[in-house]
């Protein structure tokens, strides 16, 4: 695992200034919502009410994923990376390319199988 280590570090620190990025320029659309009638009517209100929401849970789902990205580059940095959690088997390699912040192994994640 150690000679994959960097490109896996890599893109999670690409994916992380990603939904820095991304969390920025949305930040307009999870501000309070004008509850002046006189400004807006009811039905956009209700609209941006409902808009305001989504924005809200898409940020609170990129929080989630930074936090994931974070515990994944300390464990990149204590030379723990690659290895379950749960049970310390190493991860699938191919687990890792299409979720390099995952840190559980499948068995652990999925024990019916």
């Amino acid at each position: 695992m150690a000679d994959k280590t960097p490109h896996f570090r890599d893109r999670l620190i690409a994916r992380r200034e990603e939904l820095r990025s991304l969390a920025e320029s949305s930040a307009e659309s999870r501000k309070p919502v004008e509850l002046d009638q006189t400004s807006v009517g009811r039905l956009s209100r209700m609209d941006a009410m409902q808009g305001q929401a989504m924005a809200l849970e898409t940020e609170q789902r990129r929080k989630n994923e930074l936090i994931k990205i974070e515990s994944a580059l300390i464990r990149i940095e204590e030379d723990e990376y690659g290895y379950c959690l749960k049970c310390g088997e190493d991860i699938a390699p191919g687990r890792l390319e299409l979720d390099p912040a995952i840190p559980i192994c499948i068995d652990c994640a999925d024990p019916g199988r």
